[in-house]
């Protein structure tokens, strides 16, 4: 009798710990959803008639659905829809000033209304406003998207950005790096608007030592593939990729050095042309074969150049998504509006032509094994480059480009979360996984243009169904 009762107790022992362990069917759930398609990012596999069970912002279940209830406080019908992760929009901006918090602040919800999840600040001024909407958010106290930032740009002295930490010397690097450090920012982003090569190729090298992550433009007086070799782990757009791609890299490098001593430095878009002219399939091979081997990534932007360069002929006036954004930002889009108004016809035509070189580097990238991480630089300052929207225009781009609709979807997702080093708990859908999840009435795989038509989103573990969403973007518009 003594036996059996101890082997009861243990029984029992054994049954509460592994309901402590993860909730169980018996239990009720923050957010099931039923009858989905989930769709693997990695694989490209189709999983139907599966049932996801959330809880405190995991997924803590997913089964094929059978006869067993779930009890949740919140269903989603997922019958007839596709399941994927929460997109990552690797390039956006929170900037302009304390004038501009709030207009900012606004852009969270027009990520989350477009499936993005996830945010990668690529630097701005505003450093101590997105630690406190990272808080809020955690707290659920608003609704947006995760932020990873790099809080202030790098550059040299006099540097274009307010709010930049401005080099030279080592000691102002290794300084820079320290606030960086005490800011417990999530990489360091560079910027090239006053940074000299021997700085930025420094910078890149002092902070690897300190085990941080560097992305950045990159000065024409830097090899892109020396930058590579010190360990930079991103390159922001394209046009340092493609003077890479030059047979004349070595000569324009030097060229551009020397001019620097000179009255009139060549900047980037007077050397591009000669770039262009002078494209050689067997150095971009060299340049991708080298990102793909130190798995340096690339974040190709192709849908703000698209649109600069169209800036000219397109009128956006009418455009829908623009009342849903402050008429504090909508104001700074007009400097880069004038300036693509007093554009040569030569110089647009030329905007256009290195367009479609850009696009055709993509699948060349994408062939070698180069990463590449989806993103919109949307922000104040750039003109009608929408929040959430660019993002989903950046993802058709990169398809019209030659990525298959699968390999669009990395690039907003488990690539991400890959080059922030979290793929372990989010970027894909299995149980212990972040929560972050986007519900599509339409499957992605078979077009991509799917990805608009967001039946839920779940964020950090709650789901906003479409009216929910509508009633957030309302709000912000009536603001």
């Amino acid at each position: 009798m003594i036996f059996l009762r101890l082997l009861l107790g243990l029984a029992v022992t054994v049954l509460l710990a592994t309901c402590a362990r993860r909730p169980t069917k018996l239990e009720i759930y923050d957010v099931v959803i039923n009858h989905v398609t989930i769709v693997d990012v990695v694989t490209g596999e189709l999983r139907p008639n599966q049932v996801v069970a959330i809880a405190r912002g995991k997924i803590v279940e997913i089964q094929v659905a059978d006869k067993d209830s779930y009890a949740a406080k919140q269903y989603v019908n997922g019958n007839g829809r596709y399941l994927i992760p929460g997109l990552w929009d690797m390039h956006v901006h929170f900037r302009g000033g304390d004038s501009l918090i709030a207009a900012n602040k606004k852009s969270l919800t027009l990520f989350l209304a477009h499936g993005i999840t996830t945010v990668r600040d690529a630097g701005g001024d505003l450093t101590p406003s997105v630690y406190q909407w990272r808080s809020e958010l955690a707290a659920g106290r608003i609704a947006g998207p995760n932020i990873f930032t790099s809080g202030p740009k790098i550059d040299g002295p006099q540097a274009y950005w307010p709010g930049s930490l401005e080099v030279e010397t080592p000691a102002q690097i290794r300084r820079a790096l320290d606030s960086l450090q005490r800011l417990k920012v999530d990489y360091v982003k560079i910027y090239d608007s006053k940074i000299s090569g021997a700085a930025y190729l420094n910078t890149i090298k002092y902070a690897q030592r300190r085990g941080m992550k560097t992305t950045g433009h990159m000065p024409y007086s830097v090899k892109l593939s020396d930058a590579v070799k010190n360990g930079l782990d991103a390159t922001e757009h394209l046009y340092y990729v493609f003077k890479a791609c030059s047979s004349k890299e070595d000569s324009l490098t030097a060229l551009v050095k020397a001019s620097l001593k000179t009255p009139k430095p060549l900047g980037l878009f007077a050397v591009l042309p000669t770039v262009y002219d002078t494209y050689s399939p067997a150095a971009a091979t060299r340049i991708f074969q080298l990102m793909a081997k130190r798995q340096t990534a690339a974040v190709p932007t192709l849908h703000i150049q698209k649109t600069l360069a169209e800036l000219p002929g397109n009128d956006h006036s009418q455009d829908t998504l623009r009342a849903y954004i402050d008429p504090k930002i909508q104001a700074t889009y007009a400097r880069r509006l004038a300036s693509a108004r007093l554009q040569s016809p030569a110089a647009n035509a030329f905007s256009r032509k290195l367009n479609a070189k850009f696009m055709s580097l993509i699948p060349l990238m994408q062939a070698e094994g180069v990463p590449i991480l989806a993103g919109s630089d949307s922000g104040p300052f750039n003109s009608f480059i929408y929040p959430g929207a660019s993002l989903q225009d950046e993802l058709l781009l990169l398809v019209q480009a030659g990525l298959t609709p699968l390999q669009a979807l990395q690039t907003a997702t488990i690539n991400g979360a890959r080059f922030m080093g979290v793929a372990g708990r989010t970027g894909t859908i299995a149980p212990s996984k972040d929560a972050d999840l986007l519900l599509l009435t339409a499957n992605p795989l078979e077009d991509i243009n799917n990805i608009r038509k967001i039946d839920t989103v779940v964020s950090r573990g709650k789901a906003y169904p479409a009216p929910a969403l509508a009633n957030l973007m309302r709000a912000i518009k009536n603001q």
